[in-house]
């Protein structure tokens, strides 16, 4: 499992913080020669001397010095046991901060820019929401089914974004040509949606490289779900080599960026892996944000003596929690109009 914090593909945070962070651990460890936690102090030899002098430094562990190359060999095999106790702590820091990281509930979801409650999540075929190409807003299934009306208070006929008044596209065509548009404006879901349009070819031929190449801008931009879809292709090796190493990565920059469907991706992963207390935690975090599909997980885990019952009625404690954000008689009005509009 990656072990990186909050980085983008192919980067990674520098371990520097975390080996400050260890070094005060390292000096209270018993060994043999306590002079090699003195940086003007040659581990082998003992000579004295400024940063400059004793400069030839311990390639894996980084943490003692040598005066020069024939000192740093001579002291190799005095300095293994000490050396890999330095990076399995070290290794050992890293993965608690990362965990720390990864555990966190993510903030919610953001709130319709015309009711201001909180968005619902949307999981298989339910719409709770729906994205503007005109204005580039999320708007809640309640807010797009009220009456729209203009600027002296009547009603419009046709349908307009509730937000900007613009009409709605009548054409496919002139749907691409709006997204376009929000693409050169660096909108993060524009950005994601013509990356599906790639992927799973909707107006555009199938190009897996531009599409994995749009989700990852997306995904910079902030788009927690583009990472989802990412780990996704790596999971499957859809238009990428299978690499489940690359696909857990993936699933935790969306998880820890908000993403509920990633978050339940990982939790199911360990599950498998047996790791049923770190499947849990991340069954609960996304069961907070709504993710029904995590809430049955727990339950299950109950009914098969996996989870406790306490851990149980947490979890159903804090979906209603989700609900009571998101529940509006307004939107209850929509879903009572189609299926198309529910949202939990």
């Amino acid at each position: 499992m990656s072990t990186s914090v909050g980085c983008k593909d192919g980067a990674s945070k520098s371990n520097d913080n975390v080996v400050c962070e260890v070094n005060e651990k390292l000096q209270n460890m018993s060994t043999a020669d306590m002079s090699t936690h003195d940086v003007s102090v040659c581990a082998n030899c003992g000579k004295e001397g400024n940063s400059n002098e004793i400069s030839n430094m311990c390639n894996k562990c980084k943490q003692v010095k040598y005066c020069n190359a024939a000192c740093k060999k001579q002291h190799r095999h005095k300095h293994k046991k000490q050396c890999e106790e330095y990076v399995s702590l070290a290794a050992q820091r890293v993965a608690e901060l990362h965990d720390e990281e990864l555990f966190k509930q993510p903030p919610p979801a953001e709130d319709c820019p015309i009711c201001f409650q909180r968005l619902p999540i949307v999981t298989h075929l339910l719409r709770g929401s729906r994205y503007m190409t005109c204005c580039g807003k999320t708007i809640c299934s309640g807010c797009m089914c009220a009456p729209v009306y203009d600027n002296q208070g009547n009603e419009v006929a046709g349908k307009k974004c509730p937000f900007c008044r613009t009409p709605a596209p009548t054409t496919e065509n002139e749907t691409i040509k709006r997204e376009k548009k929000r693409v050169e404006l660096n909108d993060p879901f524009a950005i994601y949606n013509f990356g599906v349009r790639y992927f799973n070819p909707q107006g555009f031929a199938q190009d897996y490289t531009k599409a994995l190449e749009l989700w990852h801008r997306a995904g910079e931009l902030g788009y927690a779900k583009a990472y989802n879809n990412i780990g996704c292709a790596y999971e499957k090796g859809e238009g990428v080599k299978l690499d489940k190493k690359r696909a857990i990565h993936h699933y935790e920059l969306a998880a820890m960026g908000g993403d509920a469907h990633a978050r339940y991706n990982l939790g199911f992963l360990e599950k498998y892996e047996g790791n049923v207390g770190r499947a849990l935690k991340h069954f609960m975090i996304s069961t907070r944000d709504g993710y029904t599909d995590s809430l049955e997980q727990i339950k299950q885990a109950y009914l098969t003596g996996h989870a406790t019952k306490e851990c149980y009625t947490k979890a159903l404690q804090v979906y209603q929690e989700y609900l009571g954000e998101i529940k509006s008689i307004q939107r209850d009005k929509a879903a009572a109009i189609s299926e198309h509009y529910r949202y939990y």
